[in-house]
């Protein structure tokens, strides 16, 4: 009797497999992901969907028979059609499966794989974070985590310490001398050797009356009694986290026309879904400005219409006012990016720089620039090549290695993903790349 499972999706089979795949081709999953990305509009971002990759690229296990000629049999995994003793028949030139380039190319398979939005979300932004994040302190919001603390007498089965237990029962046994299996032995040993022998019944009673105490007095101490089980004991404490604090500044004066905008406020919304979802405390400020700058909430930050002219000054003063009113640099991680078309009035551009110089990129863990232009200004990724605007030759004198800022330039939206990865990629993957 053959039995073939034609279901869909076998019951108890998804999950582990599915698990067992992604981290198998976890490379290849990430890649595909990132590629998936960068083709996606915002809103759909955060969203799962299916991801292509490459047949070949992952090692799948499989048996093979050693030596060379002879009949073979195969076994078909997820085979919905035939049978034991069908044959199959060799389709005819042309119609064979895969894909490639065709006559005489090399060609590569690609199979379709569903990701739900956390799996999605979590290869999307799993080499990514906010760099140099060391300063700590607890919250104001208790923020606890348990911690062991000891054993107790009470508690759910699944805390129960066994060696712990174990200890107590041995040391009862040991105290209250309840005799050991080998002594009960020892004296059913000594017992029968006398029988077997012929001894006379005044020599056998003492034994039989030795074994007897021995058994009686194991029945009564027993080898775990409740007294001796012990519960592994936790306590809610304080859990040291960092506290960051990211300062979204962005122009939206008249120069910056619509596409500047909507760069902008791409890469704005990257920043934010990587904020909230891979640090559960960090406060994000939104700050615009044309000639006059303010502190905005998140839907006038993306969504408001105000133009004007460009002091790019202004933004800096706020936010070192929200500095100083609500974050300490002393117990803060801080954290700023600008975007801008790089359009300010040129006697601003010496404040600003002084602004950055003196007080705001000495308390700063990262300071990323990003200068948003016309689409037919063909720059290259993230470059810094090309026609400079005032603001980006102002910036660019403050570049050092101890100076803890990037500028990068962006044209296209298909730039937007790879230069915000290239900003927030984790130190170790930015040095070996």
């Amino acid at each position: 009797m053959h039995i073939i499972d034609r279901r869909l999706n076998p019951g108890g089979k998804s999950l582990a497999n599915r698990q067992r795949f992604i981290r198998r081709a976890r490379a290849l999953v990430r890649r595909a992901v990132h590629d998936a990305s960068a083709k996606r509009s915002i809103k759909d971002l955060d969203q799962g969907g299916d991801v292509s990759i490459p047949a070949d690229g992952v090692s799948e296990p499989s048996l093979r028979r050693a030596g060379q000629g002879g009949v073979r049999d195969y076994l078909l995994p997820g085979n919905k059609k035939f049978v034991e003793g069908d044959e199959i028949e060799r389709p005819d030139d042309g119609q064979g499966g895969g894909g490639g380039p065709g006559q005489g190319g090399d060609g590569e398979d690609e199979f379709q794989f569903a990701l739900t939005r956390e799996e999605f979300l979590e290869l999307f932004l799993e080499d990514l974070e906010l760099p140099d994040l060391v300063k700590r302190e607890v919250m104001g919001e208790a923020v606890e985590q348990p911690r062991r603390a000891g054993y107790r007498t009470s508690g759910p089965p699944s805390a129960i310490s066994v060696s712990r237990t174990m200890r107590n029962s041995l040391s009862r046994r040991l105290a209250l001398g309840r005799p050991s299996l080998q002594d009960i032995e020892a004296a059913q040993a000594a017992l029968s050797q006398a029988e077997a022998t012929g001894a006379k019944e005044e020599a056998l009673a003492p034994l039989r009356a030795e074994l007897d105490r021995l058994q009686r007095r194991a029945r009564l101490i027993p080898y775990i009694d409740p007294l001796d089980v012990r519960y592994r004991r936790f306590e809610q404490v304080p859990r040291p986290i960092a506290k960051a604090v990211m300062f979204c500044v962005m122009d939206v004066s008249g120069s910056m026309d619509e596409h500047m905008k909507d760069l902008a406020k791409r890469f704005y919304t990257l920043l934010y879904l990587f904020l909230t979802r891979r640090y559960g405390h960090v406060d994000v400020v939104f700050i615009r400005h044309t000639h006059e700058a303010q502190e905005v909430d998140e839907q006038t930050f993306f969504h408001a219409r105000e133009t004007g002219g460009t002091v790019v000054s202004t933004a800096l003063a706020l936010m070192l006012k929200v500095l100083r009113d609500r974050y300490p640099p002393h117990i803060w991680n801080i954290y700023a990016a600008q975007a801008s078309d790089g359009d300010n009035t040129l006697s601003d551009n010496a404040i600003s720089t002084q602004m950055l110089t003196d007080q705001i990129l000495p308390m700063c863990q990262y300071f990323a620039y990003l200068e948003v232009g016309p689409e037919d200004d063909d720059i290259p990724l993230g470059g810094r090549s090309g026609r400079p605007t005032s603001l980006w030759r102002a910036y660019e004198t403050l570049l050092g290695d101890a100076v803890p800022m990037a500028m990068r330039k962006v044209r296209h939206r298909r730039d937007i993903y790879p230069v915000f990865r290239d900003l927030f990629r984790r130190k170790a993957q930015a040095a070996t790349s």
